[in-house]
């Protein structure tokens, strides 16, 4: 149905053309002026913000850290999880616990688990074996962890996330140092797919513009920051908050955490991890895809309205402008397309570790994205809930109505 409608209003838009060409002329040029003066302050925008992020790498190393339990949740992860656990085991921190909470697995996670236990005083295994009612798995293995966790500061990281050995040291230092009660690091994205990465510069366009993690340090703005990769919480703040019980349902776990933190006026603020905090988010397209069927549809709170809107709004100022203007346009305004073009290619140029052949890709990665966001969206309606890791969470329950 979805795929006729949109062979529908093709058609439809080649017979508006074709009879009334001058209207059609007239609304692509105020649309593409529109689009050309945005584009152009937005990225303008996106490198000055980008700019007000500090390094890791930058942080000078703390001599004596304060305690650190650093929580991980791992299901199923027996590909990726010895790479990442030879990282986090060989940290430089006096005074920390790694707490790994196996939550279910039925691969050689266990198996994994138990030689590095057998190797790192420092490394406690939790293993959950059943799930409660009315939580999701992540959420729910995060907690436990904190449940067994006793420090000062707590860290909850990815199971596939390699740190350098001074990154945490180096954060833990800078959150003291600022005073904070939250830090995120957004992590440097490692893949192997050329056309991957690609997507990943487009995507991450898309969540800067709308998440403005610069804004996160600044008390007067909405703006907040919520990483999976890499929470850093004080305990008290995470109490204060409501932990994990307050966001038990919440697929995008990460990013409530950081909005919650914020609105209880709690201090949080934003580094960049090139090079210290590394991930491999995605293998593939076909991953990619699956991910964002996962948490799109929570970040629209669940609302099919809200969600079609966001894929109308990605189509029409992500996917859209420069094909329709570059095909469709007049002289001047396949000048102001190639302007945004030139633009865009500055800006991949700038922002590592994007290439500069990334901007011709813009309008594939956000059809691509929005596709999949609206299957999503669509999928979850229709089956009345999500599969993820082999569990199924009904609509209602997300929505905290059952």
């Amino acid at each position: 149905m979805v795929m006729q409608y949109a062979i529908f209003r093709c058609y439809y838009f080649l017979i508006f053309t074709h009879l009334y060409p001058n209207l059609f002329i007239m609304i692509l040029f105020w649309y593409s002026v529109i689009l050309f003066v945005t584009t152009l302050a937005l990225n303008f925008y996106l490198l000055i913000g980008f700019k007000k992020i500090k390094q890791v790498s930058r942080q000078p190393i703390m001599d004596n850290p304060p305690p650190l339990a650093i929580i991980i949740a791992v299901r199923n992860e027996e590909e990726d999880l010895e790479k990442a656990m030879q990282s986090v085991c060989h940290i430089n921190y006096t005074n920390h616990r790694v707490i790994v909470v196996n939550d279910r697995s039925t691969d050689r996670t266990a198996e994994i688990l138990q030689g590095f236990s057998l190797q790192y005083p420092q490394l406690r295994v939790t293993t959950i074996n059943t799930l409660p009612d009315g939580w999701l798995g992540k959420n729910n293995a995060l907690y436990q962890g904190y449940l067994s966790s006793t420090e000062e500061w707590i860290l909850f990281a990815d199971a596939d996330i390699v740190f350098h050995p001074d990154a945490i040291n180096k954060a833990i230092g800078y959150a003291v140092k600022q005073q904070l009660d939250h830090l995120t690091i957004l992590p440097e994205l490692i893949s192997r797919s050329a056309i991957l990465n690609s997507v990943f510069a487009t995507l991450s366009i898309m969540l800067m513009t709308a998440m403005k993690p610069w804004e996160a340090k600044n008390p007067k703005s909405k703006a907040s920051s919520g990483i999976g990769a890499f929470n850093l919480v004080k305990r008290t703040a995470y109490e204060k908050m409501g932990t994990h019980v307050r966001i038990k349902l919440r697929p995008d776990d990460d990013l409530q955490l950081g909005q919650i933190m914020k609105k209880e006026g709690l201090r949080q603020d934003v580094l960049a991890g090139k090079g210290y905090v590394c991930l491999e988010w995605y293998k593939n397209l076909g991953e990619l895809g699956r991910g964002v069927q996962k948490n799109s549809f929570a970040v629209a709170n669940f609302s099919l309205a809200k969600a079609i809107f966001n894929v109308l709004n990605m189509l029409l100022t992500v996917a859209l402008p420069m094909p329709v203007m570059f095909i469709f346009g007049t002289p001047t305004i396949r000048i102001m397309a190639a302007i945004m073009l030139i633009f865009h290619i500055i800006y991949m140029e700038i922002v590592p570790p994007n290439k500069w052949w990334y901007a011709f890709m813009i309008p594939f990665s956000a059809f691509f994205l929005a596709w999949h966001y609206l299957k999503a969206s669509v999928t979850t309606v229709a089956r009345g809930g999500i599969y993820w890791r082999e569990s199924f969470y009904s609509l209602k329950m997300l929505k905290g109505k059952e």
